[in-house]
């Protein structure tokens, strides 16, 4: 685990409220080194919260133009699980490109790195990072901090579900010593064939032990399990 993800962990555990989770939110794009961050939330039942850095009137704008309808961000993140890096979307559209315009002219970069995030009951989140660089530049940075980002905006999920109060009657069932192990291991950024070398397992044993983790925090995948045992205190690194 890097150091800064270390350091956002210290500030998470003293994010109580919407308040603080847009403090959260102004520290990563400060410690990122970054234009602009955001996390924005869907539930189920269709209420939204978000804690993002652009500016308030292009959010005004955005809104009132109902540019979901055509933002390629938007509608790649519906269709997919894995993070998207934006100049691979499909920018084709004439009116996708003059959006673009309309951000960048609004003070957004012109490079984008969203990670799509599923939820209990039909709720859907989207973590993104924004930054104004060429395409050299933010292919290195996005190598350098992929894995942060990801760990990141599943913590920041996490927090943002607990201040709502959703999915609390989902209790965690209680892990075993060796799946707390491995997920610990995980949690510290360690390959699986050293994991299952330091617990002398097989790497298929370590994969049972994985999978029978998720399944009892209902995580969505192995990052989200590990972000929910470190902030649910079930595991500590």
């Amino acid at each position: 685990m890097s150091t800064k993800v270390e350091i956002f962990l210290e500030r998470l555990q003293t994010t109580e409220s919407l308040d603080d989770l847009q403090s959260l939110i102004e520290h990563i794009r400060d410690v990122y080194d970054t234009e602009h961050v955001v996390y924005h939330s869907v539930s189920g039942t269709g209420e939204q919260f978000g804690a993002l850095t652009y500016a308030p009137e292009w959010v005004d704008h955005y809104l009132a133009e109902n540019y979901t309808r055509l933002d390629p961000v938007v509608l790649g993140a519906v269709k997919r699980f894995h993070p998207m890096d934006w100049k691979r979307l499909d920018w084709s559209n004439a009116a996708s490109r003059a959006f673009l315009g309309e951000a960048i002219g609004a003070g957004l970069g012109n490079q984008g790195y969203s990670l799509p995030i599923r939820g209990p009951n039909g709720q859907f989140a989207l973590f993104t990072v924004n930054k104004t660089a060429d395409d050299d530049k933010w292919s290195k940075y996005t190598r350098e901090h992929a894995r942060d980002f990801l760990l990141l905006s599943h913590y920041v999920h996490e927090r943002s579900n607990q201040i709502h109060n959703i999915g609390k009657e989902q209790h965690t069932r209680e892990l075993s010593p060796r799946e707390r192990d491995a997920i610990a291991y995980l949690g510290m950024g360690e390959a699986r064939s050293r994991i299952a070398e330091k617990m002398q397992i097989s790497e298929h044993t370590l994969r049972v032990y994985i999978d029978s983790a998720r399944y009892k925090l209902g995580a969505a995948n192995t990052t989200h399990a590990v972000a929910l045992a470190i902030s649910r205190g079930v595991v500590v690194l």
